[in-house]
């Protein structure tokens, strides 16, 4: 379970401590570098003070810089094709936030969408931080702390490309991949989604859904218990920039037809889906080691038949001289 969920249940000392501290307020700069507009959305958890805005619109280029308080917990994500219909109700085919407006207003976003998590004056007075995959992939995504010793994290690869297709989200209109949901999102089976009787790592593995997103960006979190890797970060008293599509965006391309959204391919558990490579590894050990006792059962058996051959051949040489004994006229 990601770091930033739990920092969250302790906002009560950690607003004291950073009171204390001097620390008061963290600046996030949200920029957009993709070649489209995007709609970022904000959500605030653990009791904080919801932010200046819940949701905006980026242009191209296009930065906007908010304040979030002491001990601020939250994230941030972006939305894309987003449209308003006559009516005036706003949605967004990729991190919708319900609300029917641009603004959020406290609701988070809707799977598919590429998160940046955040728990300002944690533990100790560190600002904890990672971008989470958990709930999908919608737009690539990295977060910069303006302390230069401290480490960016992110997904800055293109999945959407990609995404195999039974995972992937589709326009109506285009036919583009609009996002890359999770294996939980489409099939909701608990080996997926880490609750039920799979709710405690030990029995929570990640899958080859949640390995195609590690594969592609190894800092961010694949799965709900992706713990065991560095995907939690951390800073102090700095600011952050969050920048979709940054200048570094690699795009993965990869032939798959993709669905739409409401033709879901059942996916295969990866339980009993058979590795073929780990298994064409082990066919000459196997075949090593199964020459090598047939050669030991074939060298035993020579042994013993050549042991009864000489113990044969002993036998008969003793009759063969009490009988020339036995013949008449022979000389003694």
């Amino acid at each position: 379970m990601s770091v930033i969920k739990v920092l969250v249940h302790l906002s009560s000392f950690l607003v004291a401590h950073l009171f204390i501290s001097g620390v008061v307020s963290t600046t996030f700069t949200i920029t957009n570098k993709c070649s489209y507009t995007v709609w970022p959305g904000i959500y605030s958890s653990g009791g904080s003070a919801s932010l200046s805005t819940t949701g905006f619109s980026l242009e191209k280029n296009e930065s906007r810089t908010l304040t979030a308080p002491a001990s601020w917990n939250g994230r941030f994500w972006g939305r894309t094709y987003c449209t308003e219909d006559s009516s005036g109700n706003f949605s967004c085919i990729s991190g919708d936030c319900g609300s029917g407006k641009l603004e959020c207003s406290g609701n988070g976003g809707a799977p598919p969408a590429t998160l940046a998590e955040f728990a300002i004056g944690g533990f100790n007075g560190l600002d904890f931080f990672d971008v989470s995959l958990v709930d999908g992939f919608n737009l690539p995504l990295l977060v910069v702390p303006s302390r230069q010793n401290c480490t960016s994290t992110g997904c800055v690869a293109d999945l959407n490309e990609s995404c195999p297709s039974e995972l992937s989200v589709t326009t109506s209109t285009e036919g583009k991949t609009a996002g890359c949901r999770s294996a939980c999102q489409v099939t909701g089976l608990s080996m997926f989604c880490c609750n039920g009787t799979n709710g405690t790592p030990d029995k929570c593995k990640a899958s080859l859904y949640s390995q195609f997103f590690k594969n592609a960006c190894p800092q961010a979190y694949s799965y709900a218990y992706d713990d065991d890797t560095n995907t939690t970060f951390t800073c102090a008293s700095t600011d952050y920039q969050v920048t979709f599509c940054p200048g570094n965006t690699t795009v993965i391309t990869e032939n798959n037809s993709r669905p739409s959204p409401g033709e879901i391919t059942p996916i295969p558990s990866p339980e009993i889906r058979p590795n073929t490579t780990s298994r064409r590894q082990w066919v000459p050990i196997i075949a090593g080691i199964m020459g090598g006792v047939l050669a030991i059962i074939s060298f035993v058996v020579i042994i013993v038949w050549r042991a009864r051959l000489s113990k044969s051949n002993d036998t008969e040489e003793d009759v063969e001289d009490d009988y020339i004994k036995q013949v008449p006229g022979m000389p003694v």
